[in-house]
């Protein structure tokens, strides 16, 4: 059953070292994730599901101790999800979404539970997105989610996809529903357009929406701002 869940985006700029200088431009944000993560430890779960966004090497299931890292932005630091307690899967490594989840877990020196990870790839159809989602719900014993997700990356000149008078609308509503647990409204998310707004959180929400479908939890909105022109939600549901 699924007990909390903490909304996350995840870029890697999160981490310090990749964003160098203008680190300190995102430390609200940092805290807002700090703060999902103890609303999930006071939850109690038995085990906690890391979801994010992943290309075709990084979809499917990543056991706690897969190893991930930020060499790809030019920085030598390397995580490992959860404390270790598991072996690396078959020497896959953790796309970057997760790895930016494995390190929010670190800075906070998580071990409330055990840990895994689901790399969930941007096109699945929202129907196979909520049938995930009610697999993970039905789990037994209590389970908590933290799912890793960024809105549209469109909303300035100077975004990665450039200014699109749509993007901050979807990035409205998807904010309003995540920080409420409207669980409809986030299966009515559209993925073409999210994917024309360059919405890397559309499946892992409606993942997160297919797992609350049959429980009542209450949503609460962390934080909400669009720094370099990507929506950035920080959210809790419990």
């Amino acid at each position: 059953m699924l007990v909390a869940a903490a909304v996350c985006p995840c870029p890697p700029l999160l981490v310090p070292e990749v964003s160098a200088g203008a680190a300190a431009e995102l430390d609200a944000v940092r805290a807002a994730c700090s703060d999902a993560l103890s609303v999930l430890a006071a939850a109690r779960p038995d085990r906690l599901m890391v979801i994010g966004p992943a290309d075709e090497s990084g979809r499917g299931a990543h056991p706690e101790g897969t190893p991930g890292s930020f060499r790809g932005y030019g920085v030598d630091h390397d995580v490992r999800l959860g404390r270790g307690g598991g072996e690396p899967g078959a020497g896959r490594e953790l796309p970057s979404s997760l790895a930016v989840g494995a390190w929010l877990l670190e800075r906070v020196g998580w071990s409330a539970a055990p840990v895994e990870g689901l790399g969930v790839g941007e096109p699945l159809a929202p129907e196979r997105c909520a049938e995930v989602g009610r697999e993970i719900g039905a789990l037994p014993g209590r389970t908590a989610l933290l799912v890793l997700g960024d809105g549209s990356a469109c909303r300035t000149v100077k975004a990665p996809g450039y200014l699109d008078e749509r993007a901050a609308p979807f990035d409205a509503e998807a904010t309003r529903a995540l920080g409420t647990a409207d669980v409809a409204a986030l299966q009515r998310l559209d993925p073409a357009l999210a994917r024309e707004l360059k919405a890397a959180g559309r499946a892992p929400w409606q993942v997160l929406a297919g797992a609350a479908e049959d429980v009542h939890l209450t949503g609460s909105l962390l934080y909400e701002d669009a720094p370099y022109g990507v929506g950035y939600t920080v959210a809790t549901w419990s």
